[in-house]
């Protein structure tokens, strides 16, 4: 919402936020409450839904938008698309998703923070960001640390309330909240980055990655796959796939992990720095082509709703 409210907002929209929380009840109240304010209030010529629909909402604006992650696309919401003039993708698999349940659809892509810090010096070691998420492939990543205490050492940032009780001389578990200025710096200061996702709306973990120039190990699963690429990260292969709403689920084992990590390692730092530039080359490209791309839709949504 922050990103898209000052995007907006720099192109000269007028942009409000709202935000529906809690339970069924609450949220029933809220959304009328919207309701009834539109009654007394000039008619709003776009409406943004990011990520979830309310379908009581969508007739409170001339033009609706969806900004959808297939993952968290909940079945009975498919009645409610054909009241969106399209649907902006933050990826290519959600594209072809949402094409081919009948919906006008534009990619746009999306962007994340730059955590570049390039005065901060670069170590041999792996940086892994679990936070609150289940889906990032930890237990993994730690089982297969845990096989090797020859590797380098392992720093795994997890909310105390996920995080798991292992201990060896090469895993530094971080488990407790990191402010933004230290987790920016642990970014930084790590030369691999590895987050075998199982799923991901976009990735801002792996973008914020390619941002500050680490050499990404991910899945090679839409849409991780999307962002890192042979020549800008490295892939593991899943070993199964479930579904997931409309997104698709991928799981990596530990024979999976300890290929990535050899390869990793057995890079030049010439070909660590050639990965890296270009992990940073296309998170700067996406992240302009995602500004110009998103402005572009809504203008076109917004002028198609103006009467000739």
């Amino acid at each position: 919402m922050r990103v898209l409210e000052e995007l907006l907002a720099t192109a000269g929209h007028r942009v409000q936020t709202l935000s529906v929380r809690g339970g069924r009840a609450v949220r029933y109240l809220s959304e009328t409450g919207m309701r009834l304010r539109r009654r007394w209030t000039e008619e709003v010529a776009l409406q943004i839904f990011i990520e979830r629909v309310y379908p009581r909402l969508l007739p409170l604006a001339g033009r609706n938008l969806l900004i959808p992650n297939p993952e968290w696309f909940l079945p009975q919401w498919q009645a409610s698309l054909p009241g969106f003039n399209a649907v902006l993708c933050k990826t290519r698999d959600a594209q072809a998703i949402f094409t081919g349940l009948g919906c006008a659809t534009d990619y746009i892509g999306f962007i994340s923070d730059d955590r570049h810090m390039p005065d901060v010096a670069r170590e041999v070691a792996f940086f892994h960001l679990a936070g609150r998420s289940s889906a990032k492939g930890t237990a993994v990543v730690l089982e297969a640390w845990l096989r090797h205490p020859e590797w380098p050492r392992l720093t795994v940032v997890q909310s105390p309330r996920k995080a798991s009780a292992v201990s060896a001389p090469n895993i530094d578990m971080q488990a407790r909240y990191v402010d933004d200025d230290e987790l920016r710096r642990m970014q930084n200061s790590h030369l691999f980055h590895l987050g075998p996702s199982e799923v991901e709306g976009f990735g801002h973990y792996l973008a914020e990655a390619m941002s500050v120039g680490a050499v990404v190990i991910t899945t090679d699963g839409a849409p991780m796959n999307e962002l890192i690429q042979p020549g800008r990260g490295l892939l593991v292969a899943p070993v199964s796939r479930r579904i997931d709403n409309l997104g698709t689920r991928y799981s990596v084992d530990v024979a999976g992990i300890e290929g990535a990590v050899a390869e990793a390692l057995a890079m030049t730092p010439a070909q660590r720095a050639q990965t890296g530039e270009a992990a940073r080359r296309f998170f700067l490209e996406m992240s302009a082509g995602f500004q110009q791309r998103l402005i572009q839709a809504v203008d076109a949504t917004l002028c198609a709703g103006r009467d000739p």
